[in-house]
């Protein structure tokens, strides 16, 4: 068991079950893909119980609507049966960005958001992911819009400002309230 701080680490998933009888873990990715399992060569697997338990990764491959992790030294259904429901990290210096368009949901989740007229959204308090694109759930007092995370509506990400700035589509606003 390795003690970590959760300040260096991502979470890019979580395992839902074990799969087979030779320990690997069918998992829920929350990363844009496999890619970031492999370059980061190991996973911090965080059980219920709240320890920490650091694996080098072997294979990751999709199957149906999941993936398949293989873990070195995780070998057996029984090994694999102690993380199911852990939670999936890795460290945050191998997950680098795959183009400068890209964007972690922690980086994301707090953002003020404002239109480019300057007016002041809300702030984005979930990301929801579809498939084709995330969602954005932003937040203003007891208003909620949803905002597609596209070219086309997200003009301008300031990180250092934690600021997005967005063109909204003709009747976005009035829609997508909730």
């Amino acid at each position: 068991m390795k003690k970590v701080s959760s300040e260096d680490l991502l979470l890019v998933g979580s395992v839902t079950r074990p799969h087979g009888l030779r320990g690997l873990l069918r998992i829920r990715s929350y990363a844009q893909s496999e890619k970031s399992f492999l370059n980061a060569g190991t996973v911090f697997l965080e059980t219920a119980s709240g320890e920490t338990h650091e694996h080098a990764v072997s294979s990751i491959s999709p199957h149906q609507r999941i993936f398949l992790l293989t873990l070195k030294g995780l070998d057996s259904l029984e090994e694999a049966e102690k993380y199911r429901g852990a939670a999936i990290f890795i460290r945050k210096d191998p997950a680098s960005r795959e183009t400068d368009d890209e964007y972690f949901w922690h980086e994301i989740i707090g953002m003020q958001v404002y239109l480019k007229s300057g007016e002041y959204i809300g702030t984005v308090e979930q990301v929801i992911p579809t498939g084709g694109n995330d969602v954005f759930v932003v937040r203003k007092e007891e208003s909620e819009i949803l905002i597609p995370g596209i070219h086309d509506v997200v003009r301008e990400i300031d990180l250092e400002g934690k600021k997005m700035i967005i063109d909204a589509m003709e009747g976005m606003l009035e829609l997508n309230e909730v």
